[in-house]
């Protein structure tokens, strides 16, 4: 077995308390607290996501058939995604249930140290009144902002996925990125696991919401990594795409 195979199986490993020096991470230093969320200009527009509430079908089913039923969809039905089950399915996976202080943001999935080191595009296709192109998903306004359509949407998109063309032609795609200075600050070199299993809970939360509303999802770990950072304009260095899912209703 290679050196290299062996260190990055050590990245899977819980050696932070025995390796890191937690008494000299930027926290501890008295550093300043990266922002809950990636800073934008504050005049902005945003699109406000609707309540979702009573507005997205039947929820009531049994946890246990959720979990049954829960598969990877890759064919989905010629049919809009409602601005209501986007909305939905935003709050299941980065929904802020409440802020302190404007230091700590309690969420509707776990995240090491409560440091939440991911953000949410979405790449938009098919959703009843939203323009076709790349969104940023708001967590603490549960809003939308609008970035750019590519020219060539489809076909960037496919070639940045490797021609998975049910992920190109789905009618949203939800793309999350790491801005590992957050996660970082607390736990220094000992982020890299932790934001990974991070990014696990999010789409983890995505299948649950999306099989309680009739929707399909399907987890996408293959991907060009500088294709895609284009495609959602993010640098590759300090933010850069971590894991994407494909969403849409199924098909029949």
């Amino acid at each position: 077995m290679t050196n290299e195979r062996l260190a990055l199986r050590e990245m899977l490993k819980d050696k932070m308390r025995k390796t890191v020096d937690l008494a000299q991470t930027a926290q501890s230093r008295g550093e300043p607290m990266p922002p809950l969320q990636k800073p934008l200009p504050e005049d902005i527009p945003l699109i406000r996501l609707p309540d979702w509430q009573h507005n997205v079908g039947e929820l009531q089913l049994p946890f246990s058939e959720l979990v049954a039923a829960r598969k990877s969809v890759r064919k989905y039905a010629p049919r809009p995604l409602t601005m209501h089950e986007l909305s939905y399915l935003l709050w299941a996976t980065q929904g802020v249930r409440k802020v302190r202080d404007d230091k700590s943001a309690w969420r509707n999935v776990p995240s090491a140290g409560n440091r939440h080191a991911l953000e949410t595009y979405l790449a938009v296709r098919d959703v009843t009144g939203l323009e076709a192109g790349i969104y940023l998903y708001r967590p603490l306004e549960h809003a939308l902002v609008f970035l750019y359509t590519p020219d060539d949407y489809t076909d960037q998109f496919a070639k940045a996925v490797y021609r998975q063309l049910f992920v190109a032609k789905a009618p949203c795609s939800f793309i999350w990125t790491t801005i590992p200075w957050r996660m970082e600050w607390r736990y220094s070199e000992a982020s890299v696991k932790v934001i990974a299993l991070d990014a696990g809970h999010v789409c983890q939360n995505l299948y649950m919401a999306a099989q309680s509303t009739g929707l399909g999802v399907c987890g996408i770990a293959a991907y060009d990594q500088e294709l895609m950072d284009a495609l959602v304009q993010v640098d590759g260095t300090d933010e850069f795409v971590i894991y994407l899912a494909s969403v849409g209703h199924v098909q029949a």
